[in-house]
């Protein structure tokens, strides 16, 4: 029963040795039906939660490594994680719903079981299928596995050019690195949300398994500029989940 109970939870990460900055974003979850409780890393090791609400804030005890760490680990890297900004005092400024992460370089059988546990490989043999990448290198590797499971890959080299060719073409999902020349993954998803017919397309982040810390920090910082402090109120922050019964 107790195996069962942790199974259900969603976990809180990020918040390092402040974790009040999680009651807000816990009761939000639990009007959704969800149980949850703020962890740490190493706690993944001897529990494997529904999920994982990761604060990616500057504000956050190393988001960044966490999602690096979680996703370089064979016996984490499957853990949903939705990607938040909470504030100093744990307001939440930002949800971004992201479908996965990979690191870079993809390994393409993991990209391929990964897709088809999601069921999103079923219909590649009746349709004519496009898979979306967004990447100022083209990520050939990515490209490869891809075409190897079916899909027409389109690419696009900014986050302009992938905004137009997902609002005028038929893309099935989407791949992106994190970092573009004119913005990042997470400002992208923002303006997808905007589009009927983009909103709902499977969106994966593909991330730098080297990331820097330099790096990490300019990447909380752009996430910071983008919230423009902002508050979700609980309505709009529930409305990136499933209610559980």
């Amino acid at each position: 029963m107790a195996a069962t109970a942790i199974e259900r939870e969603l976990w809180i990460l990020g918040l390092g040795d402040r974790p009040e900055r999680g009651e807000i974003v816990g009761r939000y979850l639990a009007v959704a039906g969800y149980g949850t409780r703020v962890a740490e890393l190493n706690e993944l090791a001897n529990g494997r939660p529904l999920g994982v609400v990761l604060d990616l804030s500057p504000h956050s005890t190393d988001g960044w490594g966490i999602l690096l760490a979680m996703k370089h680990d064979p016996a984490t890297r499957d853990i949903p994680v939705l990607p938040v900004f909470l504030s100093e005092k744990g307001r939440v400024g930002g949800v971004f719903p992201v479908s996965g992460f990979f690191t870079l370089p993809v390994e393409g059988d993991y990209l391929a079981e990964r897709l088809a546990v999601l069921g999103l490989t079923e219909d590649v043999e009746d349709y004519d299928l496009q898979a979306l990448l967004i990447s100022r290198k083209g990520e050939e590797k990515v490209s490869k596995a891809m075409e190897a499971l079916g899909f027409e890959v389109v690419n696009a080299y900014t986050g302009k050019e992938g905004m137009a060719l997902a609002t005028t073409g038929r893309q099935y999902l989407i791949f992106c690195t994190l970092m573009l020349p004119d913005m990042s993954a997470f400002e992208l998803i923002d303006r997808y949300r905007l589009y009927p017919q983009t909103r709902n397309i499977p969106f994966f982040v593909l991330v730098k398994d080297g990331m820097k810390q330099g790096e990490r920090g300019a990447m909380s910082r752009q996430i910071e500029h983008l919230v423009r402090k902002k508050e979700l109120s609980q309505e709009e922050f529930l409305s990136y989940l499933r209610r559980r019964a």
